[in-house]
C-alpha cells in the first residue's frame, strides 16, 4: 500500500512546469494535524527564477497558517530516487528539521531519511544572533 503522502507527491507532479528540463517533480509535505500540501516545481525561461516542488509546498503551506511539518515527499522519474536541492534543503530545515523525507520514484522505489540527515551542520537563526564586543 503506497504511503497517502506519496500518492499526493506523485499527482502533484503530474501538474509539474517543466518545459526546459522536462525534469518533472512532485512533493508533499504533511503537518502536525494531519493536512497534506502539495506542490509541484514550476520553470522559468529565466533559469534562476525557477521554482523547486519543496519549496513551491512549503510556501504554499506557509501561506495556509502553517510553520511547522512533520512529512516531506518527493517524487520524480528516475531510476533512483533524487534527493532535494540545497536551497530546498535549507529551507525544509526552517520549517521541518526534524521531519522524516520520503523519496520515491515512479517505480515504487522509496528511499526514507530526515532533513537533519540531508543537511548536517544547517545554518539557522541561531547564526543570526549578534555577539556583543
Amino acid at each position: 500500500m503506497t504511503d497517502p503522502l506519496v500518492t499526493a507527491a506523485t499527482a502533484a507532479r503530474e501538474r509539474a512546469f517543466a518545459p526546459f528540463s522536462k525534469f518533472r517533480v512532485g512533493a508533499a509535505l504533511e503537518a502536525p494535524d494531519g493536512t497534506i500540501v502539495p506542490g509541484c516545481n514550476v520553470e522559468s525561461a529565466s533559469y534562476g527564477l525557477t521554482m523547486c516542488a519543496e519549496r513551491a509546498a512549503i510556501c504554499r503551506g506557509v501561506g495556509d497558517g502553517f510553520r511547522c511539518f512533520k512529512r516531506v515527499a518527493v517524487v520524480t522519474d528516475t531510476e533512483a530516487p533524487t534527493p532535494p536541492c540545497g536551497a530546498c534543503r535549507q529551507l525544509l530545515w526552517e520549517f521541518a528539521p526534524d521531519a522524516e523525507v520520503l523519496l520515491a520514484n515512479l517505480t515504487g522505489a522509496v528511499v526514507k531519511w530526515t532533513v537533519r540527515d540531508l543537511i548536517p551542520g544547517a545554518f539557522d537563526a541561531k547564526q543570526l544572533t549578534r555577539r556583543e564586543s
